[in-house]
């Protein structure tokens, strides 16, 4: 990196930011900051006729004084609670063959659908996809990558040549996108009744279905798409008619302890696994079991939770969060349907209902299925995507964008990887929840749930603004600046420990530009005292923690550089002992997990793990 580098990208910035018309709110306490609206409504009582879909409206500003309204919500962005991932969809095999191999979208209106999906600008920006290890019920038929007993010589992912593809295609679009496996069923000669539907894994079987999950990993790794999370059973104990697989409880505990975790570890594979992966309802029966064995929740392997919202209570997450408060929760299933009373109403309270009670993540299922709702293959024959694709009817080659599009799109086109959810105001009538990100920007969530226009006031710090929501209208404000109405946040200053309690340290208690810090043994000199700045800075002996060329790849190198205000790559968001860079939304990191003296350090996508966990001083 050079001064002069930084620089000319900051004046480029800047001419583009003027000849776009916008304004870039300043690093400072904000007064009558200007508000975005964006609503989506729809017209029938079962929500999914879109009269306006996330329209964007005439901004609003804060004020000193408003008024009163029906309704209020206050958002304090100094209180702070998870972390956000990302949200999406399943590149089911159905939903895949649609889009890329079927043939009936052009290429011209492939790539447009991809972008209105996974592009951050000039779409939604989906930033989560929940992908199938095999076959599941939305898939044009039965199938696994090595149809052969009685080993994995014959391993291949040419089966997902279409799901390959186009997560490579949404990766390219947004870099940031999270990417989850969940296997349905082991392959069949692996399993006691030699079918995908039903049936037990065979215990000789444990350490070769291991092995399954590593190539399966490796085999995308190979091309470029990191997985982050896998899940071992997709609902386990449900359900006949489709590719499926039956455990016992302590089947899954043994296979997830002996067999599944030491195989990613041995492969040195950062990819985590997620455990339950199905109901609040079933939780005590099939993911406490797991949760609570100290062996699989501290393996360096182990990512948390993965609910489903088919039955229960979402509460039921914030239950075992007390329990377990360090460990992660995502949820990874809900489908929309023709099942759903009012698909509008039940996709705003799931998205705030769940991320209330701390999930990280929230991914539909099926991203599209086709104008009759499938293919299917047994199982589910009722489910709605994100879009529709029509395939040899009337309107073959066309796409409808559903009610779940513009669902989706009022959390993910507006809150980024690496934001952070903050406190805002419970509220029955106007369900509601706020993000933090990155870069300081203000996201807040709101469903109207009545049947009549709310006025709502929205307080924050010292000031608030009166909007008026329509009916059936879900909406999203954007705003930037920082709270006011209260003092400004301490400077605070003193040691920042991390992996094995070991100090973060300016390496040789260099000066230089570019110098590399590091974890030392904590000796309290002043190379290790850091400043936790008001600005969001982190500094060691004058000189700002920056990431090197401005990147945010992971495994950029993070180094130390002379401070400039305007820069993001020097603003760090301390939350639930994580330090998230503003620029990348990435999270400071231990290279190689290497708590040695001397061990250099890196952003990384934020996964919990243990060499991402930082004390910062109070």
């Amino acid at each position: 990196m050079s001064i002069p580098a930084r620089k000319t990208a900051l004046a480029a910035a800047v001419v583009l930011a003027a000849g776009a018309g916008i304004v870039f709110a300043p690093s400072a306490f904000a007064a009558n900051e200007q508000v975005a609206v964006y609503l989506t409504t729809t017209s029938d009582s079962g929500g999914r006729t879109v009269t306006r879909g996330l329209q964007q409206q005439t901004p609003v500003s804060f004020a000193g004084s408003t008024g009163s309204a029906n309704q209020t919500i206050t958002v304090n962005e100094n209180t702070t609670y998870q972390q956000f991932e990302g949200a999406g969809a399943s590149f089911t095999d159905t939903a895949a063959w649609l889009i890329n191999g079927s043939g009936a979208l052009s290429a011209a209106t492939r790539n447009d659908v991809m972008t209105k999906l996974f592009s951050p600008t000039a779409g939604i920006g989906v930033s989560a996809t929940r992908n199938v290890i095999g076959s599941s019920d939305l898939a044009r038929s039965s199938y696994s990558y090595d149809g052969t007993c009685c080993d994995l010589n014959d391993f291949s992912l040419a089966r997902d040549v279409d799901v390959m593809a186009l997560t490579k295609q949404a990766k390219g679009l947004n870099p940031n996108l999270l990417v989850l496996g969940s296997p349905w069923s082991a392959p069949s000669w692996m399993k006691d009744n030699n079918s995908y539907d039903q049936g037990y894994l065979k215990a000789e079987y444990y350490k070769a279905y291991a092995q399954y999950f590593v190539k399966y990993i490796q085999g995308y790794e190979a091309q470029g798409v990191h997985i982050n999370y896998v899940t071992e059973q997709n609902e386990p104990g449900c359900c006949p008619g489709y590719p499926s697989m039956q455990w016992s409880v302590s089947g899954l505990q043994s296979f997830a302890k002996n067999d599944l975790l030491p195989a990613l570890q041995a492969a040195g594979l950062s990819t985590k696994l997620l455990v339950h992966d199905w109901n609040y309802s079933d939780y005590d029966t099939w993911g406490a079991p797991l949760v609570n064995d100290a062996t699989i929740r501290n393996h360096p392997n182990f990512g948390g939770v993965a609910w489903h919202g088919y039955g229960g209570d979402p509460g039921k997450a914030s239950t075992v969060r007390n329990q377990y408060p360090s460990m992660n929760q995502y949820f990874t299933e809900h489908s929309g349907g023709t099942w759903v009373g009012n698909q509008q109403a039940e996709d705003m309270n799931n998205m705030i209902d769940y991320t209330r009670n701390w999930a990280r993540s929230w991914t539909k299922w099926s991203l599209a299925v086709d104008q009759n709702m499938g293919p299917h293959n047994g199982g589910c024959g009722t489910c709605t995507g994100l879009i529709t694709v029509h395939n040899g009817d009337g309107r073959s080659g066309q796409v409808d964008y559903t009610i779940e599009y513009y669902t989706m799109g009022h959390l993910t086109k507006f809150v980024k990887p690496g934001a952070v959810r903050i406190d805002s105001t419970a509220n029955a009538t106007v369900k509601n929840v706020a993000w933090k990100n990155p870069d300081g920007s203000k996201a807040l969530i709101a469903y109207n749930t009545s049947g009549s226009a709310q006025t709502v006031k929205v307080n924050w710090g010292g000031q608030s603004f009166l909007y008026n929501l329509p009916t059936r209208t879900s909406a999203t404000f954007t705003w930037g600046g920082t709270q006011g109405g209260g003092t400004p946040p301490a400077t605070r200053t003193g040691a920042i420990t991390g992996l094995g309690g070991k100090c973060l340290d300016v390496t040789g208690g260099s000066t230089a530009n570019g110098n590399l810090p590091q974890l030392w043994t904590c000796t309290g000199g002043p190379n290790q005292s850091w400043t936790v700045g008001s600005d969001n800075t982190v500094r060691g002996l004058g000189k700002c923690l920056d990431v090197s060329n401005n990147s945010a790849a992971d495994g950029a190198a993070v180094h130390l550089w002379d401070c400039f205000d305007t820069v993001t790559s020097q603003k760090w968001t301390a939350s639930n002992g994580t330090l998230v860079n503003a620029a990348s939304g990435k999270c400071l990191d231990v290279k190689d997990n290497n708590s040695a003296d001397g061990a250099k350090l890196q952003i990384w996508t934020c996964t919990g793990a243990a060499n991402q966990r930082w004390n910062v001083p109070a």
